[in-house]
C-alpha cells in the first residue's frame, strides 16, 4: 500500500504520533511517549496496534535490540493527515468551506494556525 493510501484509526493515529515524535522506537518507548490519560491504551493494546500499523505499511521493523524490535515510520504525518482531510472533503462533496468555518467558529484555530493559513493562501495566489 502506498503511503498516501494508508488510512489510520484514531487509536492508530495516537500510536503513530509516538513514532513521528521519536523517529524510531520500541513498543515500550512508543507506549511511554503516549500522554497519560483516559485515552492512553494499555501496553498490550499498543503492541497490537503496532502490529496492525506494520501490516498496513505505516511502520517497519528496523532492527532488533535484545528481545525488542525498533520500529520506524514509513508514512509521514502530513501524508496521513492529508488523506484524512481528502476523505472528509469527499464526504462533503468537495466543499472545503464547512471545514474551515467549523474550525474558525469553534475556536480551534490558534493565532499561529491563522498566520500559517494566511501564508499558504498568499503563496497559492502568487502561483495562480
Amino acid at each position: 500500500m502506498a503511503s498516501d493510501e494508508v488510512k489510520l484509526s484514531k487509536l492508530e493515529m495516537q500510536v503513530m504520533r509516538s513514532f513521528w515524535k521519536l523517529k524510531r522506537a520500541t513498543v515500550r518507548e512508543a507506549h511511554e511517549a503516549i500522554p497519560d490519560g483516559p485515552e492512553k491504551p494499555e501496553y498490550t493494546t499498543a503492541q497490537t496496534v503496532i502490529s496492525r500499523l506494520e501490516a498496513k505499511g505505516a511502520i517497519h521493523r528496523l532492527k532488533k535490540i535484545g528481545n525488542a524490535w525498533v520500529y520506524q515510520p514509513l508514512v509521514s504525518r502530513k501524508s496521513v493527515v492529508g488523506r484524512l482531510i481528502d476523505d472528509l472533503v469527499g464526504v462533503l462533496d468537495g466543499a472545503t468551506s464547512p471545514i474551515v468555518s467549523h474550525l474558525a467558529e469553534s475556536g480551534k484555530l490558534s493565532e499561529e494556525d491563522i498566520k500559517e493559513i494566511e501564508q499558504i493562501i498568499t503563496k497559492s495566489e502568487k502561483r495562480k
